[in-house]
């Protein structure tokens, strides 16, 4: 069939089931939009206030369907706007498309109006990239760039399209297979090695199961409980393996790292079996691997072999992908007790207590902990990056079927806002919350706008300290708390803020505004906003 590329475009977004896309339009890419205008019916676009925040609203979309989602941004500084959210995608593989505008053909390279090279700004970030130049590659490279996104390591993909392009004939036809006879990425894993795996873990006395994000990003959340349940393994998880397991199973020990909590690093150090599934280790997880590889032997399950060994010595290494794998293990796993392992890892677990704060202030963990007691178990939290972050990793505890979202590779400060729009837009049944600080809320607090623009029922909670608190708390500890550039002087009254854009708002200063906040958070209809003065020593642990 007869039709422009930038026609075509569309019809492949429709082909990949596409129905919700976030952009920002320009010049360049201004073909393309005039046709998703004739398919509104199909393709809901969604104006987002600053590109990036395109990008990490697609991210949040995509985390929580399942599916590669789609940015959209023109070229220039709309393209390089993008390329934080591209970075920040990629840390955490998060299948994303992005689709960008290009000067027509014949400019390419030659520094007109918005000529931006972003296939190389790009390059370091993306798991690939395509200049479509020639109009017969259009459906190619759509499918392929689906298909590169979504599976083996997911992760973002570029399609950058000159404006000519889009507006040249080409005739039409979709593909239904994908075949790339360089990209082939492995799903089940090596027999001889699964069976090793599976002898390791059952001769281990104290097993530990150490979940990460490729959990998520493999749908294996089913098979990893299983799995632990069958054995009786207890789990500790990374920041970005968060809410695989619901925070009350008698198997659940948290989170491990610099910011995680006493029982899982607890079980970390005294396990002589670590079995690591979709993490990475990185150093915010475990700080001496080197030592840990020594004492404890290590397995490791991971679609990307280059991942496996890179952080911590491994014994017994597996590639492929975790659900598959899972279910290998599954086959020949047999039901195993480890009663005092596990009796001594509960022996660590403690309740947290709340402390005396300023007058004016609010304990945040303790708001946290309230808040996650009266929300629905399928609640969506997104925490940003900061202090809120780890006061949200370690304080709001997880039912079975609620999810986290953050930002865990790059750590991207404004992500939360339009993440929980975009994952709020993915499944509307499950409620949203955005927990942020007021240092990460000014990054992306344009981002109001779309929520109300679009009707996204969002909840979003902001820490207020008025300082860069994660910074002001380095510095506290390792610089002579010679604090400078930390000060959030001049930020805005965000009641008024939220009022001025026709949203619910309140500020918690004092425990008697606490419940009512909280009820707010849980049963407003719309998009609210909730204040929560901190005082600005409160630290992160």
């Amino acid at each position: 069939m007869k039709m422009t590329v930038s026609k075509a475009m569309v019809e492949c977004l429709k082909a990949e089931g596409i129905s919700t896309v976030f952009g920002y339009p320009g010049a360049a890419i201004c073909p393309f939009y005039d046709e998703l205008k004739n398919s509104e019916k199909d393709i809901r676009h969604v104006l987002v206030r600053h590109e990036a925040n395109a990008g990490h609203a697609a991210n949040g979309y995509a985390r929580i369907s399942g599916r590669p989602a789609v940015c959209i941004a023109t070229s220039g500084p709309g393209a390089t706007n993008l390329i934080t959210a591209i970075a920040t995608a990629y840390a955490d593989s998060i299948p994303i498309i992005c689709i960008t505008g290009q000067v027509n053909t014949d400019q390419i390279g030659s520094d007109v109006f918005q000529e931006a090279d972003i296939t190389g700004a790009a390059e370091p970030f993306v798991k690939h990239s395509y200049l479509l130049k020639d109009p017969a590659d259009v459906a190619r490279v759509f499918k392929e760039a689906f298909y590169i996104a979504g599976t083996g390591r997911p992760g973002p993909v570029l399609i950058d399209v000159p404006m000519d392009v889009q507006r040249m004939t080409v005739d039409f036809n979709y593909p239904k297979k994908c075949d790339i006879r360089s990209y082939k990425p492995t799903g089940k894993g090596n027999a001889f090695q699964v069976k090793k795996v599976m002898k390791a873990l059952c001769e281990a006395e104290k097993p530990l199961i150490c979940v990460g994000g490729g959990v998520f990003a493999a749908n294996a959340q089913s098979e990893i409980n299983k799995l632990s349940k069958l054995m009786q393994i207890p789990v500790i998880t990374t920041m970005m393996g968060i809410s695989t397991f619901p925070d009350d199973d008698p198997l659940f020990c948290g989170m491990i790292g610099s910011f995680g909590i006493k029982a899982a690093n607890a079980a970390v150090n005294e396990c002589d079996l670590l079995f690591l599934v979709g993490a990475r280790v990185g150093d915010r997880a475990v700080s001496t691997p080197m030592t840990l590889a020594k004492t404890t032997k290590i397995l490791h399950i991971d679609i990307d072999p280059a991942e496996i060994g890179k952080n911590i010595g491994t014994d017994i290494p597996l590639v492929g992908d975790a659900k598959l794998v899972l279910q290998q293990l599954l086959d020949i796993a047999e039901p195993m007790k480890h009663t005092e392992w596990i009796k001594q890892l509960q022996s660590y677990r403690t309740q947290y207590q709340p402390v005396k704060t300023p007058k004016g202030t609010i304990d945040p963990k303790e708001f946290i902990l309230r808040l996650s007691d009266a929300m629905p178990a399928n609640t969506t939290i997104v925490a940003d990056v900061g202090q809120n972050q780890i006061w949200t990793c370690n304080n709001y505890k997880f039912k079975k079927g609620g999810r986290l979202l953050t930002t865990g590779g790059m750590g991207t400060m404004g992500y939360s806002v339009p993440a929980a729009v975009g994952a709020k837009m993915a499944d509307p049944k499950r409620p949203t919350v955005a927990i942020c600080g007021d240092g990460a809320f000014q990054m992306s607090m344009m981002e109001l706008a779309t929520a109300v623009q679009h009707n996204v029922d969002i909840k979003i909670v902001i820490m207020t300290n008025n300082r860069l608190g994660m910074v002001r708390e380095l510095q506290t500890n390792g610089y002579d708390d010679r604090q400078t550039a930390v000060f959030l002087d001049g930020s805005p009254d965000f009641i008024k803020l939220a009022k001025a854009y026709g949203i619910e708002a309140m500020r918690v200063d004092g425990a008697n505004d606490v419940d009512r906040a909280i009820e707010m958070i849980a049963d407003h209809k719309g998009v609210c906003l909730v204040e929560v003065v901190v005082d600005e020593m409160f630290p992160s642990r």
